[in-house]
This record gives C-alpha cells, sequence and structure tokens, in this order.
C-alpha cells in the first residue's frame, strides 16, 4: 500500500499536536479537584451532606452538649459551635455539587467527550487516506501498463476510477468534519478556561457564606465567653480580671492576703523562704478557679506568699506600670528624703485607678505584716528587696546581672519608704476583706496576728517625720525600719500624737 498522503493544512496539525496536551492537563486537573472533596463524588446535596467529616463533628459536638447540659460555659459552646459547624457543611456540600455542575462537568466533557471524538475523527481520516491512496495506486497502475497491454479492458480502467474518486471524496468529506471540530475546539477555548475562573468565583461564594455564619455565631458565643467569670486570672492583665470579675481587688490579692493575715502574719522569713512547687502549682490553679476551696492551703502560708509573688510576676504589666517606670527610677535616686517621699506620692497619685486601688491594698498589708518583723524578720527592708522585682520592672529587662542591678539601687529605693510610711501615702483604714467572701480574722490567736482593727486608730507610725534614708546599710539594716520600731503603739490609741498633712504637698510636719 502507497505511503499516506497528508491532507491536513499546518494550522490543523497544530491543532492536533495540542490535542493531547489539553486533554492530559484538564484531566489531572478534574483528578485533582476531586480529591480536595470532602464529599462523595457524584452524589446529592442531601446525601453528601450526611457523608461530611463536618458534619460528623456537628453531630459530636451536639451530642456532647446534651451530656454536659447548657448550664456549662463548654455545654454551651459545643451546642452553637455544633449548629455552626452543621451550617458550614451544608453550604460546603452545596458548593462542592456547584462545582462538579459547572466545573467537573463541562471538563469532563472536554477530555471524555469532544477531544476522543476529534481523535476519533483523525484516525478515520487517516483510514481514508491510505485507502484513498491505495486506490489512487491500482488505477495509476492499470492506467500505465493499458498501454502495453491490451487484455486490460477499459472498463476495468473506469471502475478503478470511479473506486479512487469515490475514496478521494470519503477523505474530503471527513476531513472538512474534522476540520470543523478542531475549529470548533479552538473557538471554545474561552469557554474551557471559563471553568477554572468559575472555580475561583464558587470558591469565594462558598468562603463568603462560610465566613457569614461565623460572623453571625462569633458575637453569641463570645456573650457566653464575657459571662463566664471563672477564667484564669494569673497571666491576665489587670483590668481584664477585674472587668471580668466585678472586683476591685483581683482575687489572687486578696485571696493570699485574707489567708497570710490569719496564718502567715508571724512566719519567719515569709516571701522570702520557697514553697513546694507542687503545692504553689496547686494553689495557683486554685485561685485560678473561682469555685474551689482553699481551706486547705492556710496550714501553708509559705506558698500562699509564693503564689501571691508569682501573681504579681505574671501580670503582663507590672503593677506600679511601665509608663511610671521612668518616674519611680528617678524618684529613687533622690537625696533629700523629704523631697523622695513627696515625689513618690506624687507618682502613686498617677498610677491608673485599678491599679492604685490594688497598689494600696497591698502596700497596706505588707505595711501590716513589717510591724511584725520582731518575730518574723521581715521588715520594710526585707520586704522591699524580696518583693519588689514583682511589683516594678522595665519594659524590656536586659541581663540578670542588669535586672539585679535595678532591683537592689532602685527598686527598693523606692518600695522600701513606702511600706515604711504606708499609712501617710494611704491614709485610711483599709478593710482587706473587700469582697466579703473570707471568715473573720479570729480577735486572738497565738500563732496569728491579730486583726482588731485598732492598728489603724493611731497614725503615729506613718505619720511620724522620717528618719534619712540615706544611709542603706549598718546599723540602720540591723534596726526595724530604719529606727523606727513598727510594734510601738501607744497602750491608749486617744493619747496618738497626731500630724497636720497638707493635702497639695505630701510633707511631713
Amino acid at each position: 500500500r502507497a505511503e499516506k498522503t497528508e491532507v491536513l493544512s499546518e494550522d490543523l496539525l497544530q491543532i492536533e499536536r495540542r490535542l493531547d496536551t489539553v486533554r492530559s492537563v484538564c484531566h489531572l486537573a478534574q483528578k485533582r479537584l476531586i480529591a480536595c472533596f470532602q464529599g462523595q463524588h457524584g452524589t446529592d446535596p442531601e446525601k453528601r451532606h450526611k457523608k461530611l467529616p463536618l458534619t460528623a463533628l456537628a453531630q459530636n459536638m451536639q451530642e456532647g452538649s446534651i451530656q454536659l447540659s447548657d448550664e456549662t460555659l463548654l455545654g454551651k459552646m459545643l451546642d452553637t459551635c455544633g449548629d455552626a459547624e452543621n451550617k458550614l457543611a451544608m453550604e460546603l456540600s452545596q458548593h462542592e455539587v456547584q462545582i462538579e455542575r459547572e466545573v467537573l462537568d463541562p471538563l469532563c466533557l472536554l477530555t471524555e467527550t469532544e477531544i476522543p471524538n476529534i481523535q476519533k475523527q483523525r484516525k478515520q481520516l487517516a483510514k481514508l487516506v491510505l485507502d484513498w491512496d491505495s486506490a489512487r495506486g491500482r488505477y495509476n497502475q492499470a492506467h500505465k501498463t493499458s498501454g502495453t497491454n491490451f487484455q486490460v479492458h477499459p472498463s476495468k480502467i473506469e471502475s478503478l476510477k470511479e473506486e479512487m474518486d469515490e475514496a478521494g471524496n470519503k477523505v474530503e468529506q471527513c476531513k472538512d468534519q474534522l476540520a470543523a471540530d478542531m475549529y470548533s475546539f479552538v473557538s471554545k477555548e474561552g469557554e474551557y478556561a471559563r471553568c477554572f475562573v468559575m472555580l475561583l468565583e464558587a470558591q469565594a461564594d462558598y468562603h463568603r457564606k462560610a465566613l457569614a455564619v461565623i460572623e453571625k455565631v462569633l458575637p453569641e458565643i463570645q456573650v457566653h465567653q464575657d459571662k463566664w467569670t471563672e477564667k484564669p486570672a494569673f497571666g491576665t492583665p489587670l483590668e481584664e480580671h477585674l472587668k471580668r470579675s466585678g472586683r476591685e481587688i483581683a482575687v489572687p490579692i486578696e485571696a493570699c492576703v485574707m489567708m497570710l493575715l490569719e496564718t502567715g502574719m508571724r512566719e519567719e522569713g515569709l516571701f522570702r523562704i520557697a514553697a513546694g512547687a507542687s503545692k504553689l502549682k496547686k494553689l495557683k490553679a486554685a485561685l485560678d478557679c473561682s469555685t474551689s476551696q482553699l481551706d486547705e492551703f492556710y496550714s501553708d502560708p509559705h506558698a500562699v506568699a509564693g503564689a501571691l509573688k508569682s501573681y504579681l510576676r505574671e501580670l503582663p504589666e507590672p503593677l506600679m506600670t511601665y509608663g511610671l517606670y521612668e518616674e519611680w527610677t528617678q524618684a529613687a535616686n533622690i537625696q533629700d528624703q523629704d523631697k523622695k517621699l513627696q515625689e513618690l506620692w506624687r507618682i502613686c497619685n498617677r498610677l491608673p485607678k485599678h491599679y492604685y486601688a490594688n497598689f494600696r491594698y497591698l502596700i497596706k498589708f505588707l505595711a501590716k505584716l513589717a510591724q511584725n518583723s520582731d518575730v518574723n524578720k521581715m521588715t520594710p527592708s526585707n520586704v522591699a528587696i524580696v518583693l519588689g522585682p514583682n511589683l516594678l520592672w522595665a519594659k524590656n529587662e536586659g541581663s540578670l546581672a542588669e535586672m539585679a542591678a535595678a532591683t537592689s539601687v532602685h527598686v527598693v529605693a523606692v518600695i522600701e519608704p513606702i511600706i515604711q510610711h504606708a499609712d501617710w501615702f494611704f491614709p485610711g483604714d483599709q478593710d482587706f476583706n473587700v469582697s466579703g467572701a473570707f471568715v473573720a480574722v479570729p480577735a486572738v490567736n497565738s500563732n496569728h496576728l491579730s486583726h482588731s482593727g485598732n492598728d489603724y486608730e493611731c497614725g503615729t507610725l506613718e505619720r511620724k517625720r522620717p528618719v534619712s534614708m540615706t544611709v542603706m546599710e549598718g546599723d540602720l539594716l540591723k534596726k526595724e525600719s530604719f529606727g523606727v520600731k513598727v510594734l510601738d503603739f501607744p497602750a491608749n490609741p486617744r493619747r496618738c500624737g497626731t500630724v497636720n498633712r497638707k493635702h497639695t504637698s505630701p510633707a511631713f510636719q
């Protein structure tokens, strides 16, 4: 048989060469897109929705909410989130059905029907061309030999010519149909490309609807979250904790102070001696849970003191604030002690409202603790050394050496005089049981500090003119609070000396 004659033009040959590539690329894209589906390919939306993993998750959440009941925060959250996940699953099933209809079906038609049909026609054309070439070859051979071989009848030649012409006509018809389909394929390339545009548009529409579901439910679950007061206090900003709990004094501060007032005021080395790690961890967790009982911790004042220190240190912003750090450190360097006290008083009054209230509460307690320094060995200086770094630190802390230097030079020099003269800085009595949630401190107990309230009736100690604090070493450190004994209360409070306190300036008379 003769060699096949090429009957396609160059542009049609170029289209032919692209067919296999287009089919391969589109088929792979179709396969990968189906792999992205979470539902069963080819099913209706309702059946697909039931089989989605999101639907199973939603059902599990809602069943869990029934077991926990909606009286608990977790139960409410599971119920609300389960409903939202179910809606998201419905959106997803509808989205996948849309993708199948608008993207996969056209791609499938292209790769499984249109291109294969063109390629089938191309094979048919090749066969017809071979038949045409064969008929033409036989005719030419018969025509060539008719001049020398008189045995070839003219009717035979005519029959071969008709066969050749018929084969040629079939080639032309097939070629025209193939060319029309090829040109149609090229003209529809924009439609095929449009499938991928529709894919992104459908995904955008799905994500918008899914986002609308989430945005609608988020405020609802946030309300549940905000109403739930049992949230960790440790590591939470002070303002957020107080707002959430509706309190004036932070839970860990008040709870620890009330426990220490009852069992820790005469404990030697309070705030200095470390507590057991497991006990401390348990107490911190108990303080984070407002429904927990704290009775067992009264017997371990060192754990209570450690928890108070941890709470202060874990505050995102120190109780004495970052904003006033430079002013505190500058005041610590003032040599004239009266001027230093006046400056410290001024800075104290610049503390934000919530920080001021908690700082006042804590300083009043620390001053009360220092009144028993002959027993607990915690003078204002010692208290300032161990607790100061938990009340004030730089926003960008340096090395351990720099921190230690800053602590010894600045923090102690700030905290010590404030503790020593607490009633001058913060005049008036302090009711430590602010929330009323704690049992009153026993009036008489050999192991506890008396909390009768008489120690607030006389301001002799705090209202005395402070002695110079320029000397930080030697004999002064051996005395109670720089030469002023913190337990020197007169027998009769009515005979206490009084002092004029100017409201415009914190000077001592």
